[in-house]
């Protein structure tokens, strides 16, 4: 008893702010609050099967579930009210109707019989008297809340269901649309660049170097760039140092570290041979 007047109020305090917050992190977290708590009270009723399925399942499964949900959207995004789908309002209004003529009628042929304590309810066992009851008494309510979960189911796929406006692109109009854009505004053709490329740091906040060591700010992503979170390249780079090396090997572009380099991208450029150092001009090792 003591148990249920600590967790009864509190439990009803959080379940009140489910639906009343107005953020959806908070509600999803008071509702972890309400379930644990529901948790312990199984426990306290001598009911192990319910008290491990209700922290396994409903806490630490479906409701983290909702918390991935919640960061894959966004906390500040807003729902969709256009219908995607002909008919959905009146197909969800029909059945809706449906499910609860089933609800009424379920509940009107519940019938209460003798109160035993749970000394006698689990006299077999907790999980056989558990078994025995869903799949005997209670088989109608069991396969209803089964019926929930798939509309529910169903239901998440058709709210997350967007229609397409226009056709999917296709490989060819992609190449067609890259080198219209790189006529008319210069955009670059291929994929960017990988943040840390010929650089000596392949952190994202780090910009990769372009083979004349100047850093490409496209490398970077514009979220950190807006921050004001990205690495300085030139500091950890040594620029200087590789534009030094490229100047004492005839101005080649294409390298990127000196003779200690280690980098991603040390070496020379060895693919145009007209461009080659001949003789005693070939860097030490790169015969």
């Amino acid at each position: 008893m003591i148990a249920f007047w600590v967790l009864a109020p509190l439990m009803v305090i959080a379940a009140l702010g489910v639906v009343l917050v107005r953020r959806a992190v908070h509600s999803a977290l008071l509702l972890a609050v309400v379930m644990i708590s529901l948790a312990v009270l199984y426990l306290t009723l001598e009911a192990p099967f319910l008290f491990a399925v209700q922290i396994i399942v409903y806490t630490g499964a479906i409701l983290m579930l909702f918390l991935f949900v919640l960061m894959l959207v966004g906390v500040d995004a807003a729902d969709s009210v256009v219908e995607t789908i002909r008919g959905q309002r009146l197909l969800a209004i029909t059945g809706g109707l449906v499910m609860g003529v089933l609800l009424v009628v379920v509940v009107a042929q519940i019938s209460l019989g003798t109160m035993v304590g749970m000394g006698a309810a689990n006299a077999g066992g907790n999980i056989e008297g558990l078994a025995d009851l869903l799949f005997s008494r209670y088989v109608l309510s069991f396969e209803a809340t089964a019926a929930l979960l798939i509309t529910a189911a169903l239901g998440a796929m058709l709210l997350a269901h967007r229609e397409r406006l226009e056709p999917k692109e296709g490989q060819r109009a992609m190449a067609a649309r890259r080198m219209q854009e790189y006529g008319t505004s210069g955009r670059h053709l291929g994929p960017l660049p990988s943040p840390g490329v010929y650089a000596r740091h392949n952190a994202v906040d780090t910009p990769a170097l372009l083979p004349d060591g100047t850093p490409a700010t496209d490398s970077v992503s514009r979220v950190l760039a807006a921050r004001g979170t990205v690495r300085s390249a030139p500091a950890l780079g040594d620029v200087e140092d590789v534009q030094r090396t490229l100047g004492d090997v005839g101005g080649i572009s294409g390298g990127s570290g000196s003779a200690t380099d280690t980098s991603a991208g040390g070496g020379h450029n060895t693919e145009n041979p007209d461009t080659r150092p001949q003789g005693d001009d070939w860097p030490e090792g790169d015969e």
